[in-house]
């Protein structure tokens, strides 16, 4: 059996060699709901600038994490630290773009609008009697950068309603990051978009990792869009995990520990990773998913 701690173990002397604080530091983690415990032991570094995928089947726990680092639920035991601070402290300084969002009330608000809801939600992105207008020409201006940034300057005046799912995603990626978040965490982005728009999304967000400095963390189902974008990934089943490159990590001997039962994982001619034998259902990791994952937030 593998040292399931190797890859957390060496991502932190990776955060040590270069002498500086980790974005998200999780120790020696335990999580328990309603006297249940979802992962134990569990340990995840991020650096500044990285983009981290978590993958795992449903139900592994991989929401539950999210909850535990925008510091909804506390640990059983371990220490988890995010921004240089304990969970929840710097909930502002996070950039969240969560799976399903109710934006029916917003359908006929023009994408730019909806970007701004990122600075100043309370004031649904318009400009009130007394604001400081100096105050109010910075704020549009950072609107300019990130639309710039996501490019979708061809329809960022459009209502957000008559937007394609990939152009939304992308005005919705420029809403989360407008703050100059130092993490950008997304649950589930890819959900529901097709291949072109997939790969669109994750080259975005890599870009947003390597422009603005910006570590990000990223759920997902299927780790093949990500490929060729991601540093690192942490992988959740059976109540533990596993971190490091996606080719050390997607590996027959590591998934059949953390399942416990034999997982053969395979190459395509493409380079597409496959796995097979998971317990959940016979499926590669392109499968969809009709379950959510437990503990969603």
């Amino acid at each position: 059996m593998p040292d399931l701690d190797a890859g957390a173990h060496r991502s932190h002397h990776r955060q040590d060699d270069n002498q500086a604080s980790p974005v998200v530091d999780v120790r020696a983690a335990t999580v328990r709901v309603g006297g249940r415990t979802i992962w134990s032991d569990l340990d995840l570094t991020i650096a500044q600038g990285e983009f981290t995928a978590i993958l795992g089947p449903n139900g592994a726990g991989k929401s539950t994490l999210l909850k535990v680092l925008l510091g909804m639920l506390p640990l059983a035991k371990g220490t988890v630290a995010v921004l240089g601070a304990p969970a929840g402290d710097r909930r502002d300084q996070i950039g969240y773009l969560p799976q399903h969002r109710q934006l029916e009330a917003a359908a006929r608000i023009r994408a730019r609008e909806i970007v701004r809801l990122g600075l100043d939600g309370p004031r649904w992105g318009f400009p009130v009697p007394g604001i400081n207008r100096t105050r109010h020409h910075l704020e549009s201006r950072r609107v300019d950068e990130v639309i710039d940034l996501v490019g979708a300057q061809g329809y960022a005046q459009r209502p957000f309603g008559e937007l394609s799912g990939g152009e939304q995603q992308r005005i919705l990626i420029a809403q989360a990051v407008v703050r100059k978040p130092g993490l950008l965490i997304l649950d589930e982005p890819l959900d529901g978009l097709d291949l072109p728009n997939q790969a669109a999304v994750v080259g975005l967000i890599r870009e947003v990792c390597t422009r603005q400095q910006v570590a990000a963390l990223l759920v997902a189902h299927d780790v093949n869009p990500l490929l060729p974008a991601l540093d690192e990934v942490l992988y959740i089943a059976n109540g533990r995990g596993f971190q490091g490159p996606v080719r050390s990590v997607i590996t027959t001997e590591n998934l059949s520990a953390l399942f416990g039962v034999e997982i053969e994982v395979l190459t395509a001619r493409d380079g597409r990773l496959v796995v097979v034998g998971q317990p959940e259902a016979p499926h590669h990791h392109g499968h969809r998913h009709s379950e959510r994952d437990h503990n969603h937030p």
